[in-house]
C-alpha cells in the first residue's frame, strides 16, 4: 500500500502546528503533553527551539543511541521528570543517576532475569481467567476495558510484590497512585520556565499525604517480611530483600527496597494496563486482526487461560501488543538535561540543554515506519529487522527498563485469554483520545461492546 491511498487510522492526536510560547506550552503541557510535539517532528530527525531554555526533540535513531547508551552519563533524566516521580518513588532505579543507579540495578536484576519473571506467571494466568469472569458478565453491553485492564494488572503487580500480605492495604495504593498522577504529576509553570528544583511547585506542596501514608505502610510490609522470612514461591519482595550488588555487596535498606517496589508497582501495572487497553482498542478497530489473533488463541488454548507455555504459539498476538506500543507508547516522552557539549543529527547541544525524546513522535516518524499512522501488527513479523533505537517503548540502552519483559509476557497472557473468549467492538461516539501526562491513558475509558466468541 503507498501513502496516497486512503486509509483507516485509529486514534490520534493532533500535534502542534505553530510555535507555543511560555503560557501557551504551560496551558498545553498541563492538558496533554503530546500537544507540545510540533508535527514537523513526525517529519524530521531533529527540532530545536527555545522556551525560557533551549531544548530539542530528537528523532534520529542513531542519536537516540547516543544519548541512551553510548553517552549516557552526558544525558541525565531531567530535573522535572525527577521533580514530578521522586515524591512517589523517591531515589529508586528510575530517578537514580551514576553510582548509585548502577548498584541498584545489579541488586535488582535478578529478580528480573527470565527464569524468575516465568516462574511468576501463575499469578497472570489466574489475572486473566478473573479478568474474563468479570468481563463475561457484561455480555451484550458495553465495557470500560481500560478500567479492566488497570484491575487486572494491579491484582498481578500487587500477587508479586507484597504477595499475601495483611499490612498491605492494596485498595488504599490504587487510590493514592491515582491521586498523584491525578493531580501532582501535572507540569508545573516553574518546570516549564526551567526553574531550579529547589524552588517550591505549589501545586506539589500539598498533595503528598496519601503518597506519605502508602509510605508509611510499606515500610511496615517489609519489616514484617524480615521478620517472617520468604514466601514459599518467592515474589518480588523475596527476591529484592536477598538481591545484593555483586560488585560491592550491598543490599537495599527498607526505604530503597520501598522506593524501587513502589516504581514497579506504579510502572508495573499502569504500563501493562495500557498497552493492553490500547490493544484491544485495536483490535475492535480492526475486526480482521481481532479475527486472525482469536483464531490463534482459540488454537493454542482450548478454552483455557493462556500460561507461559504457550507464549511461543502466540505470536500474533505478541504482534499486536507490539505495534500497540508503538502507536500509544505508555512512556510517551522521555526528557534529559545535557551535561556536556555535543552534537545531534549536526546541531549542538549545550550543558544544560533540554534533550527530549518524544517516544510518540518517534514512533510515527515518516522517516522510519511506511504509513506510521496506520494499525499494522505485521511490521513486527521480523521484530529483528526494526532498528532498535526506531523502537523504544522500554527506552534503550543501560537504562532500559528492567520489568521490560515482565510486562510483555503479562500483556500477551492476559490478551491472549481474552481473544480467544470475546468479541470486541467499537461503541459509536465512545473513541479514545491518547492523552499524556506521566504516562499516555486513553481519556474517558476504553469503551467496548463486548460479545461472545
Amino acid at each position: 500500500m503507498d501513502g496516497s491511498e486512503t486509509i483507516a487510522i485509529p486514534a490520534r492526536v493532533p500535534l502542534a502546528n505553530t510555535p507555543l510560547g511560555v503560557m501557551a506550552s504551560l496551558r498545553t503541557g498541563r492538558r496533554n503533553v503530546l500537544e507540545l510535539i510540533p508535527e514537523i517532528a513526525t517529519r524530521q530527525p531533529m527540532v530545536s527551539g527555545r522556551t525560557v531554555k533551549r531544548w530539542h526533540m530528537v528523532m534520529d535513531p542513531g542519536a537516540n543511541r547516543r544519548i541512551l547508551k553510548d553517552r549516557v552519563e552526558d544525558y541525565p533524566k531531567s530535573d522535572v521528570t525527577k521533580l514530578i516521580l521522586k515524591p512517589a518513588i523517591g531515589d529508586s532505579l528510575f530517578i537514580a543517576e551514576g553510582a548509585h543507579w548502577l548498584w541498584q540495578r545489579r541488586a535488582a536484576a535478578p529478580a528480573f532475569s527470565v527464569r524468575h519473571v516465568q516462574a511468576l506467571a501463575p499469578v497472570m494466568t489466574a489475572a486473566a481467567e478473573r479478568a474474563a469472569e468479570r468481563i463475561a458478565a457484561q455480555f451484550g453491553r458495553a465495557a470500560d476495558l481500560f478500567e479492566e485492564m488497570v484491575t487486572a494488572t494491579f491484582e498481578v503487580i500487587s500477587d508479586v510484590t507484597f504477595s499475601g500480605d495483611e499490612a498491605f492495604d492494596r485498595d488504599a495504593v490504587h487510590v493514592a497512585i491515582g491521586d498523584y498522577i491525578a493531580s501532582t504529576a501535572r507540569v508545573s509553570f516553574l518546570d516549564i520556565i526551567g526553574a531550579p528544583m529547589w524552588v517550591p511547585r505549589p501545586s506539589r506542596l500539598f498533595a503528598g499525604r496519601a503518597m506519605r501514608e502508602m509510605k508509611t505502610m510499606a515500610d511496615r510490609a517489609i519489616d514484617r517480611r524480615r521478620e517472617t522470612g520468604a514466601r514459599p514461591i518467592p515474589d518480588l519482595l523475596d527476591l529484592l530483600l536477598e538481591g545484593e550488588d555483586p560488585e560491592t555487596k550491598r543490599r537495599m535498606n527498607t526505604a530503597e527496597l520501598r522506593d524501587n517496589l513502589l516504581a514497579f508497582i506504579v510502572a508495573g501495572h499502569e504500563t501493562t494496563a495500557l498497552s493492553l487497553a490500547w490493544s484491544l482498542y485495536l483490535c475492535a478497530f480492526d475486526p480482521a486482526v481481532q479475527a486472525r489473533a482469536r483464531e490463534e488463541a482459540q488454537a493454542a488454548l482450548g478454552g483455557r487461560a493462556a500460561t507461559v507455555e504457550d507464549l511461543p504459539k502466540l505470536g500474533y498476538c505478541r504482534q499486536i501488543v507490539d505495534e500497540a506500543l508503538r502507536l500509544y507508547p505508555p512512556a510517551a516522552f522521555l526528557s534529559r538535561t545535557a551535561k556536556a557539549h555535543d552534537t545531534l543529527c549536526g546541531r549542538e547541544v549545550r550543558p544544560g540543554d533540554t534533550v527530549m525524546l518524544p517516544i510518540y513522535a518517534l514512533h510515527r516518524s515518516h522517516k522510519l515506519w511506511p504509513n506510521p499512522d496506520r494499525f499494522d501488527p505485521d511490521r513486527f513479523a521480523d521484530a529483528g529487522a526494526i532498528d532498535r533505537f526506531a523502537y523504544l517503548p522500554f527506552g534503550g540502552g543501560p537504562r532500559i527498563c528492567i520489568g521490560a519483559s515482565f510486562a510483555l509476557q503479562e500483556a500477551v497472557i492476559v490478551l491472549a485469554t481474552l481473544l480467544s473468549r470475546f468479541r470486541f467492538s467499537q461503541v459509536t461516539g465512545r473513541e479514545p483520545k491518547p492523552v499524556l501526562i506521566v504516562t499516555l491513558r486513553p481519556e474517558g475509558g476504553v469503551w467496548l461492546n463486548v460479545a461472545d466468541a
